[in-house]
């Protein structure tokens, strides 16, 4: 299978998602579209589209002009009947895409953190993987209203909108699942002037955090990551 991957911003890797697809033998066709690199007109050439997240918001036009078209592939993926799952800036951009609207500069939710499954989640083929409550990296502040016709399929005590898909197989999901512990880890390194600035104390516990949720949330969140494979046609 050919999956799309579209990244937003740098550093932001597959993490999760990377390993559930290779397992699957999926062959990767990266497009850096924040560098400028083209993205398909249509959804002909793959199977599925992950479009990763980004520091940027999902109304950042002017200064990143492809997302109107990158949520316009979306919705023709979803069309198709393709898989798609949009993680954080993605999931933003799937609402979009879907015609939700699009909330942007709320308070930031930072850190592993619980999401709540709704009843919706139990005979849904991804969120059911996971039990009904659990651990998950979050690091976001913007948020979305669900386009019509769309299942809401978890929460957090921050964020309401934290889980949905449309039809049989496209996926907002705003935590990053994909984040296990070792990418989390990488991102205090990368980001750690940001993170500083406005998680100091975050920083100074990262261990006693990462002992306390992270075999939970990688758990979790690698469940949910071959879970979406699985419905890649």
């Amino acid at each position: 299978m050919r999956v799309l991957v579209v990244q937003n911003y740098q550093h932001t890797g597959l993490g999760q998602v990377g390993h559930a697809l290779d397992e699957a033998g999926a062959m990767v066709d990266l497009r850096q579209a924040y560098l400028g690199e083209a993205l398909p007109a249509d959804a002909s050439d793959h199977e599925a589209l992950v479009v990763l997240g980004g520091d940027q918001n999902a109304l950042a036009d002017d200064d990143y002009p492809y997302l109107p078209a990158l949520a316009r592939l979306i919705k023709r993926f979803g069309d198709s009947n393709k898989a798609v799952l949009g993680i954080c800036l993605g999931s933003q951009l799937v609402a979009r895409g879907y015609g939700g609207h699009n909330i942007i500069g709320r308070p930031t939710e930072f850190g592993w953190h619980e999401v709540t499954c709704r009843v919706e989640a139990v005979s849904d083929p991804v969120l059911s993987s996971v039990p009904q409550q659990f651990p998950i990296f979050h690091w976001h502040s913007d948020t979305f209203s669900l386009p019509d016709g769309a299942v809401h399929l978890a929460s957090s005590a921050m964020t309401a909108n934290q889980a949905f898909r449309i039809g049989r197989a496209v996926y907002g999901i705003q935590f990053h699942f994909e984040a296990d512990t070792r990418l989390v880890q990488e991102w205090t390194h990368v980001f750690h002037d940001q993170i500083a600035t406005n998680h100091a104390q975050w920083l100074d516990d990262f261990e006693a955090h990462a002992g306390r949720h992270g075999t939970a949330a990688d758990a979790a969140g690698l469940e949910l990551a071959r879970a979406w494979v699985k419905l890649i046609a």
